[in-house]
């Protein structure tokens, strides 16, 4: 693969995983816009690493809390605040884990990379963040979390399984309709995402790795770099952001390009 596609792969996947306006859905619909061929799994797996990277060194303490709690969650004792953190983001990652597997064995994955599906799902769920943001309370903070509110948010986390709808997006939304305030909000759906994108990079690591040849890996190495790089200022600029703006630029831009991409699909 050609180093600038390599490039603008990995800036587009680094800036759009954690900004509420969808990496899956821009990835999907970048050979539609430069006439490439589609990247293909390996370098899709090979961005979403790089962007597991920037999020667990971002917020390298409360991985540190979670990990160190986890242990003791094994041992079924929740009893630090660390091991309480752990269960959450357990509890939160379940429902997309079974939905993701069904998916997979139900083989339609393709039938959910179309132009049309991406278009709806950019303009619906845009529109669905703006209105809970702009209505529900802002009275919770991270720390009060719960485990009824991290099988919440990991529902509606299920729904971007649907290219084009968000995962930080969704869940972000789910956090706001639980009255969480913004960069609280941000900073749980950030959470979430690494047992998330390390669970999909399971799922389709193994089969990447079997197919993969020294060129292909080459790439993903390239591609995972500046991935990395791009989704760590990205989450910088976002967060800093969510303490003092609301989340209505994304869903401007959401609802432009949703309506293009219809325009597309339906000329």
């Amino acid at each position: 693969m050609e180093l600038f596609n390599l490039l603008l792969l990995a800036v587009i996947q680094g800036i759009t995983e954690f900004l509420p306006i969808s990496s899956s859905g821009h990835l999907i619909l970048l050979p539609y816009l430069t006439g490439q061929p589609d990247q293909g799994q390996v370098i899709d797996v090979a961005v979403h690493v790089g962007t597991l990277g920037a999020v667990i060194l971002y917020f390298h303490k409360d991985v540190a809390l979670a990990l160190g709690g986890l242990g003791r969650v094994i041992r079924g004792r929740i009893d630090t605040p660390g091991a309480f953190l752990a269960l959450c983001l357990i509890v939160a990652t379940i429902p997309v884990v079974i939905a993701g597997l069904l998916i997979k064995l139900a083989g339609v994955e393709e039938m959910l990379r179309s132009m049309a599906l991406i278009g709806w799902t950019m303009l619906i769920f845009g529109i669905l963040l703006w209105w809970i943001d702009t209505r529900a309370p802002r009275t919770r903070k991270a720390p009060q979390w719960t485990l009824k509110h991290a099988l919440v948010m990991g529902s509606w986390q299920v729904i971007a399984l649907l290219p084009g709808t968000s995962r930080s997006g969704i869940t972000i939304t789910g956090a706001r309709a639980l009255g969480y305030d913004r960069p609280d909000a941000a900073r749980l759906a950030m959470l979430m995402s690494i047992p998330t994108i390390a669970a999909s990079g399971v799922l389709l690591g193994g089969e990447v790795i079997l197919n993969a040849d020294l060129a292909i890996a080459r790439d993903g190495a390239i591609a995972a770099a500046f991935a990395f790089v791009s989704a760590l200022a990205a989450l910088a600029v976002m967060m800093r952001l969510a303490r003092s703006i609301s989340f209505t630029p994304y869903v401007i831009y959401r609802v432009v390009l949703g309506i293009i991409l219809l325009g597309i699909a339906y000329s």
